[in-house]
């Protein structure tokens, strides 16, 4: 599905370039789940960034492919139309925009670049209705701007939403469980199990090991100043969740 070939990245700063990405390697298969756990400053966010294509990153090295698509050579609207998604940390606040239209446009602009055929008005409508009762969003929050005024679990409720409309092959949660109390927890786990198939994959980033005990991640990485320290099955996320990261970096995150 996916592959990542020592992949480094930097970005620009006053003092010169600075290096966050240092050799990421990482093979995730159809239908796998990986997740990425580290502390602060690891460069987790920035490999999500650096995926979905956000100016700002310099690729200094190493490879990313799609489904053997070179990803790093297309625009960040090539790449969702590709099938790649991001569900970000902090969702933006749209004004203005109603989710409504918001999805519409989403929706068929992916359609367009794929060389689909755009779907009507009648037909996105049902097929909106049916994902948002799915994932316990009120049709009242859908006539509202893009996330402004929404709590933290209602931003992140949206963002699976989008995930299930689009339909991406390959997604990437950048800490998506921050800030979700228990019962939003569960509806955004529960999205993101039922878009589960052989034919896509998820790459999960968290701090926290609660997440993964509801999407139940096939790989588990920690990663740290930019790198991947270690890898294991689930039980990692546990063992990190007892010991901490310094038993693993060598210094307290």
């Amino acid at each position: 599905m996916i592959k990542i070939n020592n992949l480094h990245a930097a970005i620009e700063t006053d003092e010169g370039q600075k290096p966050i990405l240092k050799g990421i390697t990482l093979d995730i298969k159809p239908g796998q789940v990986h997740a990425i756990m580290g502390p602060n400053g690891s460069g987790k966010s920035t490999l999500s960034y650096v995926l979905a294509g956000r100016p700002g990153y310099e690729i200094t090295d190493g490879s990313v492919t799609l489904e053997g698509e070179d990803l790093l050579a297309l625009e960040p609207e090539e790449r969702a139309a590709a099938g790649l998604f991001l569900a970000f940390q902090y969702p933006v606040e749209i004004p203005g925009v109603a989710m409504n239209t918001f999805l519409k446009t989403a929706i068929n602009a992916v359609r367009k670049q794929r060389g689909e055929a755009e779907l009507d008005a009648l037909g996105l409508l049902k097929l909106i209705k049916s994902k948002c009762i799915a994932l316990g969003i009120s049709d009242d929050m859908m006539k509202r701007a893009v996330n402004v005024g929404f709590s933290g679990g209602e931003k992140k409720r949206n963002e699976v939403l989008q995930m299930a409309m689009l339909e991406p092959k390959f997604a990437v949660l950048d800490e998506t469980d921050s800030g979700l109390d228990i019962d939003a927890l569960k509806i955004v786990a529960d999205g993101v199990n039922a878009m589960r198939s052989k034919e896509r994959s998820f790459l999960v980033i968290t701090h926290y090991q609660r997440l993964l005990d509801y999407i139940k991640p096939d790989v588990v990485h920690i990663m740290a100043d930019g790198k991947i320290i270690k890898t294991g099955g689930p039980e990692l996320a546990h063992e990190l969740e007892e010991k901490g990261y310094a038993a693993f970096t060598g210094k307290a995150a």
